[in-house]
């Protein structure tokens, strides 16, 4: 069985998480990070999901995987973006989503997406060796995978499964909220789900 780390901290996105890999973790232990967060100071959902996973694969000794998501909007020049889980200062989610509202008032433009970055980190074996001996430094194997959810921005929260701006979300095609979905529903077509499902074949063929 090989051990897996998840680099995060947030609960929903653990179980989610769990729900979303599925099969594909068959010979994986998938483990919860309880180390120290990084300073997520990307430009970009891949840069801060890779800051992240090389965070916990650096802490732990052992292959991690982290996720950066969040959801832009076109009349707001793609914000909020990578300043999702912290548009409103707050990092409440509530306060996100009426913030977002707030800025996007009655503009006709309602199209947005979420946009999730999965990123591998597999840290080099313990006394891996170099050409000249033991290396001090070696590199390790890094793999991003990104997921993109198209829809567009309701007039007011509704729906009560979910986090963040799920209630205010429509997937396109769909005239309910994000919210609005059964969990196994939501998993199945969401940013997150692409993701990972990209991921997962990296994480099988270099872990296994």
């Amino acid at each position: 069985m090989i051990t897996l780390v998840l680099a995060t901290h947030n609960a929903h996105k653990v179980g989610e998480l769990r729900k979303i890999l599925g099969d594909s973790l068959e010979g994986i232990e998938l483990v919860g990070y309880d180390g120290p967060e990084p300073v997520e100071d990307g430009e970009t959902f891949e840069e801060n999901a890779l800051i992240k996973a090389r965070a916990a694969a650096a802490f732990t000794g052992l292959p991690a995987i982290a996720d950066d998501s969040g959801i832009s909007v076109d009349a707001l020049d793609g914000a909020p973006g990578i300043h999702s889980a912290r548009y409103a200062g707050t990092r409440v989610d509530t306060d996100n989503l009426e913030l977002l509202l707030k800025n996007l008032g009655d503009n006709p433009n309602r199209a947005a997406h979420f946009t999730c970055a999965a990123a591998l980190v597999v840290p080099p074996p313990v006394g891996s060796m170099g050409p000249d001996g033991p290396a001090e430094v070696a590199e390790s194997g890094e793999f991003v995978e990104l997921g993109i959810w198209h829809g567009s921005i309701l007039d007011e929260a509704t729906g009560p499964n979910g986090f963040g701006y799920d209630p205010i979300f429509k997937p396109a095609g769909l005239s309910v909220s994000s919210a609005e979905l059964r969990p196994d529903e939501k998993n199945a077509i969401s940013h997150r789900a692409l993701a990972f499902a990209a991921l997962m074949p990296i994480v099988r063929r270099e872990l296994l």
